[in-house]
């Protein structure tokens, strides 16, 4: 899909704007001035748990709607925190949900968001150790295939619903912040499947964004790049401000950077991140403080996108001192 897609209107899974918070002591504990930063709370759109997939559902279930689909399929991490509001999106509209996840059923009972989606409703498609994402869209497009010859009507969302359609919910939050806090110097964010930050940067412009990377894509330039081309924005890929160090051994471990954003979230801010997305980028954030590149003085906007039921379900989380 292009941005030429774009339904007429957006389905509403959730109430906007999202509340933007001032958090003067989470500033102080990462070198920033007490009055600089803001924590927007994507977190709190209600659906399921919340997080900021719900902004990129809007457009994306309008779009499979408007096409006459009964059943949406998608694919992500076991734990994906867009599996999880996929199915209840459907859920909440009507539609059937399949997700495609990577690797063989967990032994024992289902945690964290698996345990969501049982509840939801969805049905869980295991790909078996297929080593590639790229397998993964083969078999949901395998999915799609069986669902057409019993005579359903499936739409495939992709991976982190990131999409031109999906990332116009952010260029739509981009303006929604600059009505919230028009002297906004810089907006921090993780970026996953590409499509929060390839909006934010349509709305906002490129210098106001600051991307940290988590590992979900192997070149997250060449993502974001791509999906802001199909948005009808110019953007070189080498103009995006991506922090590409907090990685770690890979996407789904707890490196000690974002172990120390959680406790520092938590402790100084009552927040609660997530281990995989926001704790990266908080570590990012903070990072970028401690290296200069961020001064005191500077308004910034850290992006809580949600994720906290994936937090029950991470084994390296779930095996962490937290005494």
């Amino acid at each position: 899909m292009t941005v030429t897609d774009l339904p007429a209107v957006p389905v509403q899974l959730a109430s906007w704007p999202t509340p933007l918070e001032h958090a003067p002591r989470l500033a102080e504990a990462i070198g920033l001035g007490a009055g600089d930063l803001w924590l927007k709370r994507d977190d709190l759109t209600g659906l399921a748990g919340g997080g900021n997939k719900i902004r990129k559902l809007e457009w994306t279930l309008a779009a499979a709607l408007a096409d006459g689909a009964d059943t949406i399929v998608t694919t992500g991490a076991p734990q994906s925190n867009h599996a999880r509001l996929t199915a209840a999106a459907a859920a909440r509209v009507g539609l059937d949900a399949v997700l495609v996840f990577p690797g063989n059923k967990p032994e024992g009972a289902p945690a964290g968001n698996l345990l969501l989606d049982a509840m939801l409703g969805a049905e869980i498609v295991w790909a078996g150790d297929t080593g590639s994402d790229a397998s993964v869209v083969d078999v949901a497009e395998a999915v799609a295939q069986r669902l057409r010859s019993q005579r359903r009507r499936p739409a495939l969302i992709p991976f982190g619903g990131s999409n031109a359609v999906g990332a116009h919910g952010y260029r739509l939050a981009g303006v929604e912040l600059l009505g919230q806090l028009s002297s906004t110097d810089v907006v921090v964010c993780a970026v996953g499947s590409g499509g929060t930050m390839a909006g934010l940067v349509a709305g906002l412009g490129v210098n106001r964004v600051l991307g940290v990377h988590t590992g979900a894509v192997a070149d997250p330039r060449a993502t974001v790049g791509r999906l802001l081309c199909e948005m009808g924005e110019e953007v070189d890929p080498e103009s995006l401000r991506i922090r590409m160090d907090q990685v770690g051994d890979g996407y789904e471990t707890l490196t000690d950077s974002a172990y120390s954003a959680l406790t520092t979230a938590a402790q100084a801010g009552g927040i609660i991140l997530d281990p995989v997305y926001t704790a990266r980028a908080f570590a990012g954030l903070t990072a970028e403080v401690a290296q200069g590149h961020l001064r005191p003085g500077t308004s910034v906007v850290f992006l809580a996108s949600g994720g906290l039921p994936g937090l029950f379900g991470h084994e390296g989380v779930r095996s962490a001192d937290w005494t």
